[in-house]
């Protein structure tokens, strides 16, 4: 499957989903392609596991402010962004984000809601600006960066706003690998592929019993303040 901004390619068992559009940011184009694209590999059978990952030096930078104030916040729009989120969160296959360059506010959520995630090592910060910005996080989203990290950095992530390279994001256990430029994609189809075998509609079933309490938040309608 091909899309303007979202490109969908196999590699043996596991898809790759390809955002190519600047930052990334999460605007409408780039939410249906990749609903578009999970739907395609959700609707495959047999082994799968999935792979996301940006181009150039992001991965993505989240929510698209711009378009929130020029298009009056549009309804819905926050609501499309956590649905994606949750449709990875208990997406059933398994999943991995290679994050190739910047992931920060909502872009760093999505790759939190994979089932692991490997960085580049040679640019880009995983980011939480919210505190810098005055502006306050969506329940939903506040809840799956406590459920996929350690207490203290999921405390440090959020009201610090640090930015975290590779290692740093390493040492805190918000990546699970790091690699290079070259070898991302490679390492996070590897860790993809061992366990598309796994892929089933019972995976999704046990993820989401897993997290009730963030599917909850992620489905309430509340607008972001700040």
């Amino acid at each position: 499957m091909a899309d303007s901004v979202v490109d969908l390619e196999r590699d043996g068992d596991v898809f790759v989903l390809r955002m190519d559009s600047g930052e990334n940011r999460f605007v409408p184009p780039l939410i249906e392609g990749w609903n578009r694209a999970l739907d395609e590999v959700e609707n495959t059978a047999g082994p799968k596991a999935l792979v996301t990952i940006g181009t150039g030096k992001f991965y993505s930078n989240g929510l698209d402010l711009d378009f929130m104030m020029s298009s009056g916040d549009p309804p819905g729009y926050i609501g499309s962004v956590l649905g994606i989120m949750k449709r990875v969160l208990v997406f059933p296959a398994y999943t991995v984000a290679a994050i190739n360059g910047h992931a920060f506010g909502a872009g760093a959520q999505v790759a939190l809601a994979h089932d692991a995630r490997v960085m580049r090592t040679e640019r880009g910060y995983f980011c939480m600006p919210e505190i810098d910005m005055k502006a306050f996080l969506h329940p939903g989203m506040t809840a799956i960066i406590q459920a996929r990290l350690p207490h203290q950095s999921a405390h440090e992530l959020i009201v610090t706003g640090k930015r975290y390279g590779a290692q740093d994001a390493l040492a805190r256990r918000i990546v699970d690998d790091t690699a290079t430029e070259a070898m991302v994609r490679t390492r996070a189809t590897e860790m993809a592929a061992e366990w598309a075998p796994k892929a089933d509609p019972t995976m999704s079933r046990l993820k989401a019993d897993m997290y009730p309490r963030v599917i909850e938040a992620l489905e309430t309608v509340q607008p972001i303040e700040g």
